[in-house]
This record gives structure tokens, sequence and C-alpha cells, in this order.
């Protein structure tokens, strides 16, 4: 890869893995809830006036019910149970659980994506990457019942990320990216905005939290989404998933690094079974469904029509 790729690698490996490290910060003083209001609302103030610009906006009325269906499993609820997961797990934990993500869509595949054969190599991969969360979630997690709620609620946001993979692939993958994200953020942003106001702070938040929800929304979203446009279409779709792989690695070094957070030997063979088992079930790349949606990414990244109405 060029100079250019590596650094846009390592920027949205950063800035997608730092999310978990901000959220434990954010949800000891604010609710889970507000927490990912904010999140959504910094960036949609962000990539909607791109989206805008770029005429990313035409043509969406149409099909602002798949879009809501899309910010809800891919955005709102999935932001908002890791934030509540995060209150009784760790955030070295939060980014194991998340890695799974490639594992959970294949499964969810077998269901929803019949173009997606079922291999041998693949079935070992999903054993491998249950096996992987049962060791992760049952040894390193069990004990405590607010634990593994925790753990659960991560798991259920992972599964809404995977569903909205397949949404994209199904009923988005022909329009321009930008659009689409931006309108699912804001639509998003509404839909959390009765909870967040019922679960105000009594008390002026500090700084730090502050600070962790703006950088949660206008790095680890707008910023971090702009790159990875730009990544596909510096390197490709297939190379530029990898980084699902590398998320993990950075939550757990800054949970380790910056909140002292202890990974057990457990948890260290969890994430290994459940990285190895997810490139198995993908057959070493990424899932047919996510592979369409960055596919359509990458065609598109570069255009940049006229500007348009929703």
């Amino acid at each position: 890869m060029t100079r250019r790729a590596w650094f846009l690698f390592a920027g949205v490996s950063i800035l997608w893995g730092i999310p978990f490290l901000f959220i434990k910060i954010a949800v000891e003083e604010v609710s889970p809830a507000s927490v990912a209001w904010g999140r959504l609302a910094i960036g949609t103030a962000v990539l909607l006036p791109l989206a805008w610009r770029f005429g990313a906006l035409r043509g969406l009325r149409p099909r602002l019910g798949k879009l809501a269906i899309f910010a809800a499993l891919e955005l709102a609820i999935p932001f908002s149970l890791i934030a509540w997961g995060e209150r009784y797990v760790s955030s070295s934990i939060a980014g194991i659980l998340v890695s799974a993500l490639p594992l959970i869509v294949a499964v969810l595949a077998l269901r929803f994506d019949r173009s997606d054969r079922l291999s041998g190599i693949r079935v070992t991969g999903l054993v491998m990457g249950f096996a992987g969360v049962v060791l992760l979630v049952g040894l390193d997690v069990g004990g405590e019942v607010r634990e593994l709620l925790g753990a659960a609620s991560i798991l259920v946001a992972t599964v809404g990320y995977a569903a909205g993979a397949l949404i994209v692939k199904r009923w988005l993958s022909d329009l321009d990216p930008l659009g689409p994200i931006a309108v699912a953020l804001g639509l998003s942003t509404l839909m959390l905005t009765p909870f967040a106001v019922a679960s105000l702070p009594t008390a002026t938040p500090s700084t730090g939290a502050i600070l962790s929800i703006v950088v949660l929304g206008l790095a680890c979203s707008a910023i971090a989404l702009l790159l990875y446009f730009a990544l596909i279409a510096e390197v490709g779709p297939g190379r530029a998933a990898v980084i699902t792989y590398v998320n993990p690695v950075v939550a757990v070094a800054l949970g380790l690094a910056f909140l002292g957070e202890q990974v057990s030997g457990v948890a260290i063979a969890g994430v290994v079974v459940i990285l190895t088992g997810s490139w198995l079930s993908t057959r070493g790349s990424v899932p047919a469904a996510i592979l369409a949606g960055l596919t359509a990414i990458r065609g598109r990244f570069k255009r940049a029509p006229n500007r348009g109405r929703i």
C-alpha cells in the first residue's frame, strides 16, 4: 500500500478503536442514551452539510423508511446498548465482543443472504467464533449478573451492526454512501432525543465527560467515516475491512494504558479464538454483505454531483 493508504488505515483503526475508552469515561457521569445522542448529533452536524454540498441527499426521499430501519439497527440501538453495557464491563471487553461482527454477519447471512454459501471451513470458523464468545463471556465476564447483562447488551448491539450491513446490501448499496449515512445519523438522533431528554444528568458533567462525547461524535463518527471512505477509494473494500481485526487490539491497549484495566489470559484467548473464527467464517475475507456495501462506497466516493434535496 502507499504511504497515504497506510496513514488512512492507521487513522481509521485508531478512531474506531478508541470509542470504547471514551464511552467508558462518559457513562460514568452521563446516561447511555445521552452519550449516544451526543455522539450522533455531533456526527449529524458535521456530515449532513457535507452531504448537502456534494449532492448526496438527492433521491433519498423514497427510501426514508429503509433508512429509518438502518438508523435504528446500525446507530441508535447499538450506540445506546454499548454505552449501557460499558457501565458494567471494561472497555477492553467491549472492544473484544464487538470484534465478533464479521462472525455475526456470516451467521445472519445464512438466513437472509442465500448467495452466501456455507462451506466446511466456514462452519469451522463459526463454531470457533462462538466458542471464543462463550469462553470470554462464560469465564472472563461471568460471575456477576450485571456483567453478564452488560456483555449481552454489547453482543446485541453487534447483531444490530451486522443487520445494518445486510440492509445496506439489500436496499442501499446503489446510493452515494455519504447521503444515507448523514441522513441515518440525523434520524437516529431524532429517535434518541426523548430518551436523552428523559435522562439528562442532574449535575453538569465534568470537562472530561463532555470532551469524551465531543471526541465520539467528531472524531470517532464524522472524521472516521470520511477517512474510511478515502481508505476504500485508495485500497479497495477488501483491504479496508481488515480494520475489523485491528480495532479490538487498539481498544485493549487503550484500556490498559489509560483506565488501568486488567486483561486476563482467558480474555486474550477469547479474542484470538473470536478473530480466528471470524476470519475463517468469512473465508479469509469480509462477508458478502459488508463487501457489497463497501464496493458501492468505493465506486461512488469520488463522485461529486450537484447540490440536491432529499
